[in-house]
């Protein structure tokens, strides 16, 4: 029986998807917008933050 491989960029997208779902939430209960839910979230999973995604180029097309 083959194992069969990840599809690409999987992981990326699960990491992308589950910050921006308690991203948003957190910041609509401080009275921000979305919006900076969404830049909140990039910031802390970027290179500068915790550094999910060294480089940002790899993560381009999905994000």
């Amino acid at each position: 029986m083959a194992t069969e491989a990840t599809p690409p960029f999987l992981l990326e997208s699960i990491v992308l998807l589950g910050t921006a779902v308690v991203a948003v939430p957190l910041a609509k209960r401080l009275g921000l917008g979305a919006v900076l839910g969404y830049l909140g979230a990039g910031i802390l999973i970027g290179p500068h933050g915790t550094a999910l995604f060294h480089n940002p180029e790899t993560i381009l097309q999905i994000s």
